[in-house]
């Protein structure tokens, strides 16, 4: 007897989840409220850690594919001060693949290959019933359906999670703001030079600027900086040069070739960043968990994706193994205990991160990358 399995939300956490079940020859639908694959840019570049990432690509079976697509060379990092002066340049050695980078959109696409993906079917709430029933999922067309369990993946402001939870994110009091810069290597060869093979970093005071290479000579760029949550109300996001103008002023007097990272931006979208407490956790709820930013949002400093692969990765060779149908609700309780623990303990280090990454000391940056890269 096979189990009716629902996951909501078709980002790297549900569908790492869905590709594994497959993997184990059981059937999973995947709703998703995006009408197509591509109704959005998919984001930037992900770096897939060995213990994490990768190893849920493995389990899988994807973990070759994923080499011919990552980028070993996207490992690099350069750190420089306000005025320009390079304080690290830190490139990989050759056969380093300890964090290789791969696109969001690539990552996505891969992860996808066979599943039975519903696209444009949104989710407007999840209700439990009973230990035998599992849970209903309603959907914004009016139509309700039945499973055994309702795996929530999507999201900082997830529709499955009230199901479980009623906590709901709060601002770290830090925005970003993002543009890009396409084909860099022939349109800004003095930026491409800047920026290098992989990431380039500044940090001041309250504030920083990253850049990062994703493929094809598309570079994303990020200015992130200490404000109110509302900061960008009155600012028309649509107009690129009125937000151009701003963040100009935010990051006066910092060296202008760093700037021009910003004056050559094309669009401008702004993403205040919410977390979830760092000891997120819930009462067991039959027939309804969470995967991923719906279980443990936290601040976007490599692990969120990392960690929501490996979950999903987790539960679903966790749900292939149980024997008897009966002990579905036993399987997720057991892996709902191991996520909270090590999720924990990845939010204090991610919301530590941040706090000294936008600070007051901009050398508290610096330190954080020596002590968090190889030598």
């Amino acid at each position: 007897m096979r189990h009716r399995i629902a996951v909501v939300g078709a980002g790297p956490a549900g569908l790492t989840f869905a590709r594994v079940l497959h993997r184990h020859g059981h059937p999973v639908t995947v709703f998703e409220r995006d009408p197509a694959p591509d109704a959005r840019p998919p984001g930037g570049t992900l770096d897939l850690h060995a213990g994490l990432g990768r190893l849920a690509l493995d389990k899988a079976g994807l973990l070759a594919e994923f080499r011919t697509l990552s980028r070993p060379e996207g490992q690099a990092m350069r750190i420089l001060d306000t005025d320009g002066t390079v304080l690290r340049d830190w490139r990989p050695r050759p056969g380093d693949e300890a964090n290789p980078e791969i696109d969001r959109g690539q990552l996505r696409d891969l992860l996808l290959g066979p599943l039975d993906v519903e696209w444009g079917r949104g989710v407007t709430e999840v209700v439990p019933q009973t230990p035998e029933v599992g849970a209903l999922v309603r959907f914004e067309d009016g139509r309700q359906e039945a499973y055994d369990l309702v795996i929530g993946a999507d999201g900082a402001w997830s529709r499955v999670r009230p199901a479980v939870s009623p906590v709901t994110p709060h601002y770290t009091g830090v925005t970003a703001v993002e543009t890009s810069l396409d084909d860099i290597d022939t349109r800004h060869p003095d930026l491409a030079r800047l920026i290098g093979d992989g990431s380039l970093a500044v940090y001041g005071v309250n504030r920083g600027l990253v850049a990062q290479r994703n493929s094809g000579g598309h570079v994303k760029v990020y200015g992130q900086f200490r404000v109110p949550a509302d900061w960008h109300k009155d600012l028309d996001l649509a107009d690129a040069e009125s937000v151009r103008s701003s963040l100009l002023t935010l990051f006066d007097g910092w060296a202008a070739p760093v700037l021009e990272l910003l004056r050559r931006g094309s669009t401008f979208a702004a993403r205040p960043l919410y977390v979830l407490p760092v000891s997120h956790t819930w009462t067991h709820v039959p027939g309804v968990t969470l995967l991923g930013d719906a279980a443990h949002l936290m601040p976007p400093l490599g692990a969120g994706a990392n960690l929501a692969m490996l979950e999903g990765a987790e539960l679903a060779e966790a749900i292939a193994a149980q024997p008897r149908p009966e002990d579905l609700d036993k399987v997720v309780r057991a892996f709902e205990e191991r996520m909270w623990a090590r999720a924990g303990r990845w939010a204090k280090m991610t919301t530590a991160g941040l706090e000294r990454l936008v600070s007051p000391d901009p050398a508290q940056a610096i330190a954080l990358f020596d002590e968090v890269q190889p030598s």
